[in-house]
This record gives structure tokens, C-alpha cells and sequence, in this order.
């Protein structure tokens, strides 16, 4: 049984700010159905609980951290130079969330 309902996708949905039709609603409940059904495949893997979890696809995977090494940056004045509206030193950018103003 799914552990999604057609009440807690549209709960999510409005914590997101994407109000959902009854037809979106129905099409992400059906993709949770898929999802849920192909964990379950994986969950009645005999032993997987024993497995122990990766860090990398590859077994061979090494890294090397770069030296840290501390360069000088432009001046602040010079980054904002191009900037329409600035205040202080931060640059104002159009709202984009939650209509006018």
C-alpha cells in the first residue's frame, strides 16, 4: 500500500507553492505508485539489509584534495560597477516569489 495520498501530495504541493488540478494530482500519485513499487523490489532483496553502503560507484575511486591556497579577489566596488540597483553592497534583484511587491 502506498504510503502517498491524494491529500498529502496536495498538502505538499501548496508547502511548494504549486497548487495541483485533480489531474496532477492523480499523475504524481501514479508515478508514487511506480516509485514506491520499485523500492519495494529492492527492499525484498534477500539480505540487503546486510549490505553495506557505498561512498562512490567505483570501487577503484580516489581523490586528491587541492592545496588551499588563498588568492586576492576584485574589489567590491568593481563586481557591483555593473549592477542596475545596488544597496550598500548587496545587488536588489527583482522579487520572483509571491506576486507584487
Amino acid at each position: 500500500m502506498s504510503r502517498f495520498t491524494s491529500e498529502l501530495v496536495d498538502e505538499l504541493a501548496e508547502k511548494l507553492l504549486i497548487g495541483l488540478s485533480p489531474e496532477e494530482n492523480k499523475m504524481v500519485l501514479d508515478e508514487f505508485a511506480i516509485i514506491d513499487e520499485n523500492l519495494q523490489k529492492v527492499e525484498d532483496i534477500e539480505n540487503i539489509k546486510n549490505v553495506e553502503p557505498m561512498t562512490h560507484c567505483l570501487d577503484d575511486f580516489t581523490f586528491s584534495l587541492r592545496e588551499d591556497v588563498v588568492t586576492p579577489s576584485i574589489p567590491i566596488k568593481d563586481a557591483l560597477k555593473n549592477c542596475e540597483k545596488i544597496e550598500g553592497r548587496e545587488v536588489e534583484v527583482p522579487k520572483v516569489v509571491g506576486g507584487e511587491n
